[in-house]
Formats: C-alpha cells, sequence, structure tokens
C-alpha cells in the first residue's frame, strides 16, 4: 500500500506553477485584470445591466488564460490523447484542483464558472463513451476549437433533485419524411446558455413519471425556434449564467438523440460523477486555502500583545478543519483512484456512494472553513478585502449542485443498507 504521490505527478504540479508564474500570473496583473479577484470582483465580473450575466471582457480573460494554458499543452489534460489530450486520469486531476484551489483567488483557477488552466470536462467523456462517430467529431473536436459549446438541460423547477418525475416530453413526428420528435416542456438552473450552441435536453419519451427508463437525452440548437430564455436567475455569488427556459414546439431529428433512447438518465450519472470527484477536491483545497490562511494570520495578530494563536478558542476550531481535510483527502485520492481503476460504464453501480461521500463532506467542509476563516480574521474576515466571503459564496452552491447533499446522503444509504450498489440483496 502507497500512499506517496506519484514522482511524475509531483513533477508536473512543478511545471503546472511555473506556468502559472510565467504565464498567468502577469496576465492577471495587466491592464487591473487584478479588479476580477480583489474587494471589486463581484461588480468587475458582472453585467448587472443585461440581466446580472458575466461581463464580456471576464469571459475574454478566462478564453485567453485557457488559449495560453492550451498552447502549453496544459488545458486538455484530462482529455482522451486522440482529442489533443493527455489522458489525465481522475487521481491526477484530483489532486491538480486540490492544488490549485489551495493557492487561493486566481486566474490559475476561478471555479465561479468552472475555468481552469486545467480544464474539465465532463462533456468529452459523455459524448465519447456514448456519441455517435459524427457527435464526437463535432461535439468535442469543436469543443475544443470552441465552436461548440454544449449546456446540460437536465434540471426542471418542479423537479430539481428527482429527475424521473421530468415534466419535459418528447414525442415522435416525422416532418417532410424525417423522422424526429416535438420537445415541450421547461428547464432551470441550464448553466452557461448565453454562450452555448446546444441544449443537452433531457425529456421523457416513455414510460410512467417515477421511471429511470424512458427519458432521453437529445442536442438541441441554440438558438433554434421554441427556445426562450425565459429570465436569468440572480444567485448568492454573481454574476450568473443559470435561466429558466421554456422548450415549445421545438422539432428536432433522431440524429440529435446523445445516446440510446429511453436511457438518457445513464448519461446524466456520467456527467456527475466526474464532476463530482473533482468539485470534491477542488473543495478540499478552498477549505486548505481557508485553515492555512487563518493560521498564518493567527501567528501575526497580537491583540492584547500576543498571538491570537496562543488562544485555544481559535487554535481548537481550525484542528479539527485540518484533521477533517487530512481525512477527507484520503478519501477522494482513494475513490479517485478506484474510479481510473473501473470501467466507466460501471461506475455508478459501483463506486457512487464512494464519489457522494467525498462530494457531500467536501462541499460541506469548505463552508465550515470559510466560516471559520471570517470569525479568525474578524472585520476583515467579513469584508471583500479577503477571499473567504467569495469562497463561502462559490461553494456554497456546491451543496446543491451535482446533487443536493440530502440526495447524496440518500445514495449512500441506500448502497450502505444493500438497496442499490456491490450489497444490493445483502440483507433480503
Amino acid at each position: 500500500m502507497d500512499f506517496a504521490i506519484p514522482a511524475d505527478l509531483t513533477a508536473y504540479l512543478a511545471d503546472l506553477d511555473a506556468f502559472i508564474e510565467a504565464e498567468i500570473k502577469p496576465l492577471e496583473a495587466q491592464d487591473d485584470n487584478i479588479r476580477f479577484f480583489d474587494h471589486r470582483r463581484e461588480y468587475a465580473r458582472t453585467d448587472f445591466e443585461a440581466g446580472g450575466l458575466p461581463r464580456e471582457d471576464w469571459e475574454e480573460l478566462l478564453s485567453e488564460a485557457t488559449r495560453r494554458a492550451d498552447a502549453a499543452g496544459h488545458w486538455r489534460f484530462s482529455a482522451p490523447k486522440e482529442y489533443g489530450g493527455k489522458d489525465g486520469s481522475n487521481l491526477w486531476m484530483a489532486v491538480i484542483r486540490e492544488h490549485f484551489a489551495a493557492k487561493g483567488l486566481g486566474l490559475h483557477n476561478d471555479l465561479q464558472n468552472e475555468h481552469s488552466i486545467v480544464g474539465n470536462f465532463p462533456f468529452v467523456a459523455m459524448f465519447d463513451t456514448f456519441g455517435t462517430e459524427a457527435q464526437k467529431q463535432e461535439f468535442i473536436h469543436g469543443g475544443f476549437n470552441r465552436t461548440r459549446r454544449v449546456a446540460f438541460g437536465l434540471t426542471e423547477a418542479e423537479h430539481g433533485s428527482d429527475a424521473t418525475h421530468m415534466e419535459t416530453t418528447a414525442v415522435r413526428e416525422t416532418r417532410d419524411g424525417v423522422d424526429g420528435w416535438l420537445i415541450n416542456g421547461e428547464k432551470m438552473w441550464i448553466t452557461g446558455m448565453h454562450v452555448a450552441t446546444h441544449c443537452a435536453t433531457f425529456a421523457r419519451t416513455s414510460g410512467e413519471a417515477g421511471d429511470a427508463r424512458g427519458i432521453t437525452c437529445f442536442l438541441v440548437p441554440n438558438p433554434t425556434e421554441g427556445l426562450k430564455i425565459e429570465e436569468w436567475m440572480w444567485t448568492f455569488n454573481m454574476p450568473t449564467d443559470h435561466p429558466r427556459l421554456s422548450l415549445t414546439d421545438i422539432w428536432v431529428p433522431d440524429s440529435t438523440i446523445l445516446g440510446e433512447e429511453g436511457k438518457g438518465l445513464a448519461l446524466a450519472q456520467s456527467f456527475v460523477h466526474q464532476n463530482r470527484i473533482r468539485q470534491a477536491a477542488s473543495s478540499l483545497g478552498a477549505a486548505t486555502f481557508c485553515v492555512e490562511e487563518s493560521v498564518r494570520y493567527a501567528r501575526e495578530r497580537k491583540p492584547f500583545g500576543q498571538e491570537l494563536a496562543r488562544n485555544q478558542g481559535i487554535q481548537f476550531p481550525l484542528v479539527e478543519l485540518a484533521t477533517q481535510c487530512e481525512m477527507l483527502r484520503m478519501l477522494i485520492y482513494k475513490t479517485a483512484w478506484e474510479m481510473d481503476n473501473t470501467p466507466h460504464k460501471q461506475i455508478e453501480s459501483e463506486l457512487s456512494d464512494k464519489v457522494s461521500m467525498c462530494n457531500y463532506w467536501a462541499n460541506r467542509l469548505v463552508c465550515q472553513a470559510a466560516d471559520q476563516a471570517m470569525q479568525v480574521h474578524g472585520g476583515m474576515g467579513y469584508s471583500r478585502h479577503t477571499p473567504f466571503e467569495h469562497i463561502y459564496r462559490h461553494h456554497r452552491r456546491y451543496r446543491i449542485t451535482e446533487g443536493a447533499e440530502e440526495i447524496q446522503m440518500r445514495k449512500v444509504g441506500a448502497y450502505l443498507f444493500g438497496y442499490l450498489g456491490p450489497r444490493k440483496g445483502l440483507y433480503d
């Protein structure tokens, strides 16, 4: 049993750090780009007059950072080699994401809109596993050359956690001799629709409400007749790119189906597992940052002539957080390693509970760590001149997205008690 981070991974982290210092930090500093990361960050990023959407100069800065990272061979790291990547494993991605988040806010890795110089591409695995050859060419290669961008259209206003009860439907309809589908319904929190070329829209095509089977994924072009953004939902952490949208009599041909008809939820699970483990690693890194910054500040701050760190009321909460970080790190690394050694389609049935454990606990932990960091830093901790309020507001949404923590705990419970997973039937 070897718990050491592989030497080649350690070397790659050093390469990434050097790239950040040489390319990303100077870009962050030029033209007052630091406004996107200091106390002005929320207002600098948000076009409040345009429904709260991200400002174009903010998104262009992120694009320039990823273009530079792509040219250096980093951005596509997690993608298969055939698409220009390096076959980056889940373990390596977990370590990298933790390492980046532990550095604090910066252009190297700002997860408010999932930006990183080492990109996370759950759609690549989804298209590579379930897509046709034509879809792989169009959406994987197109995604990397920035001609295609797919939003994930699963959630609905009335059925957020239980997708099996979705009300969006698709019925068969042939037009001009071409077999297709007529889609009607509503979706909510469909991130990135302001720049998406397509929305992976999940709709019931057969079965009854509550059935896992009978849901199909359609690649609906954006814009298209009948697809309307009803409003942009303002959130705890701005800017927003999360709309409520409606689909009215949208017709699409059979060729827009991704995966098998009626088996769309398998795609959804493929999407969330990679996101959940990498999200967990990022939350762990951010939690570690909050702890370390609090420790440093407590050693430097000397109220009444004595280091703040001498007080056990300061020490003990940080001790507990540091202990949880250490334990969680091992679980995340182990689970990521197990994912790398499990066929992609079997992760849901064999490891989904462990992935959920990592995710819900890490996302809860970072919120606790950010809150404690605010408390240790006092008035400055509450201000926007320290990054803790931003970390809290951003990571707080992770306790809801990718499956609310209650849903993930429910999944863990189902595996633990043998209703699902490898222990199914053990107690029957």
